[in-house]
């Protein structure tokens, strides 16, 4: 496939716009985001194109990264990124310089910490000779890290330094708005919250399978998520005399480690863990969701069950409290696996009340979270960056 140059591109005050999303990991709800993001675009008449890892993640990912690509005018482009800083990063940093500068992109959107260095960077690079808007996603990211960490104090230091070439920073949730300014401080470049948003074919209820387990876990396999918090608490629920079922679905760097847990607590007969699956085929699976999480920015994991009308245990972190609104006292503290067993058997014991709170969470989201809305909100966001570009250059 050709591309126009730089110096061939449209005029950016055309209709049509040319946009790169850049990430590096393309798995969990940041590729749930760009995908949907990307595609909104595309529909819209925009050329949309992706830049991102080779090394994250395995044949469901590539499936769907594949998938995307296709419906993508500028494709997508996967090159080898180190998850952590590395002297490879500077080869890497080329390799994105060579795939954006064919593209002639207008707009430049960054997504997670590395995407947001390399992104922001090539894009500053680019820049020199064309009028091309520099937008930024952290996704969490960065703002993971503690701020009086060695690795925190990094991080936020390029952040900061960052600001300089970018001409906004794009925010999932209001939570990672005010993350971002207590650890980096208030932007010196302009910031908005654009919430993630659902089609209207996810807000249809999904029922469990006759078969389901009583909970599910859906998501990557690693402590962040919270999913040692979740298999203590299941061991709690056996020890208490309450013979509770889950399936975990997912995959990630401690899944051994949980399998080898769920052995030694002797729960393995109740667990069952099963390989990546898309989240309407993966609802039935359970009579509830738990999201045990220790840290999250707007998890698509957590609208998309609200939509679906599935009963759910959350913690109250991050973003989700702005999910769950008006019933946000329902959450449950983070890393607590005694108070996370305690809601799981609640729950258990009254299908019924779970299912009218489950319907109470669905009516709410259904006025606040909508895909052609963020789409739309992003797209005004674009188009004021690019015109300040114009009048700069």
């Amino acid at each position: 496939m050709s591309h126009p140059t730089a110096t061939e591109q449209t005029s950016p005050t055309d209709d049509a716009l040319r946009i790169v999303h850049v990430v590096r990991s393309p798995v969990g709800g940041i590729f749930r985001h760009i995908a949907d993001l990307a595609t909104a675009q595309a529909a819209a008449g925009h050329s949309v194109g992706l830049v991102c890892d080779s090394l994250t993640g395995g044949a469901f990912e590539d499936e769907r990264i594949a998938r995307l690509g296709a419906s993508l005018a500028l494709g997508v482009v996967r090159l080898p990124i180190a998850r952590d800083v590395a002297p490879s990063d500077l080869a890497a940093l080329a390799k994105v310089r060579r795939a954006l500068g064919p593209l002639g992109p207008h707009v430049v959107h960054a997504h997670g910490a590395k995407g947001g260095v390399f992104g922001r960077v090539v894009g500053a690079w680019l820049g020199r000779s064309q009028p091309l808007a520099r937008f930024y996603a952290p996704h969490g990211g960065s703002l993971h890290y503690d701020r009086k960490s060695r690795e925190g104090r990094l991080y936020f230091t390029v952040e900061r330094a960052l600001e300089r070439v970018t001409d906004s920073l794009i925010h999932v949730s209001g939570y990672e708005a005010r993350v971002y300014e207590e650890k980096v401080g208030r932007p010196a470049c302009g910031a908005v919250v654009v919430r993630n948003g659902l089609t209207a074919e996810e807000f249809e209820p999904v029922q469990p399978r006759p078969d389901a387990a009583d909970f599910l876990y859906l998501g990557m396999l690693r402590d962040l998520k919270g999913v040692d918090v979740f298999l203590e608490a299941m061991k709690r629920l056996h020890d208490g005399g309450t013979p509770a079922t889950a399936v975990v679905v997912g995959d990630g760097p401690d899944e051994a480690r949980y399998r080898a847990f769920a052995a030694e607590a002797e729960i393995a007969d109740h667990v069952r863990f099963v390989p990546p699956t898309p989240a309407r085929d993966a609802f039935p699976l359970g009579r509830a969701i738990v999201v045990p999480s220790r840290a999250e920015s707007m998890p698509y994991v957590v609208l998309e069950a609200v939509a679906a009308g599935v009963p759910m245990v959350a913690t109250n972190v991050g973003g989700i409290p702005e999910i769950f609104g008006p019933h946000s006292d329902e959450l449950v503290p983070a890393a607590d696996p005694a108070a996370l067993a305690a809601a799981m058997a609640r729950l258990r014991a009254d299908p019924d009340a779970a299912r009218n709170a489950a319907e109470a969470r669905r009516a709410h989201v259904g006025g606040e979270f909508s895909l052609d809305e963020m789409s739309s909100r992003i797209e005004t966001v674009y188009r004021v960056g690019i015109e300040n570009r114009r009048k700069a250059f």
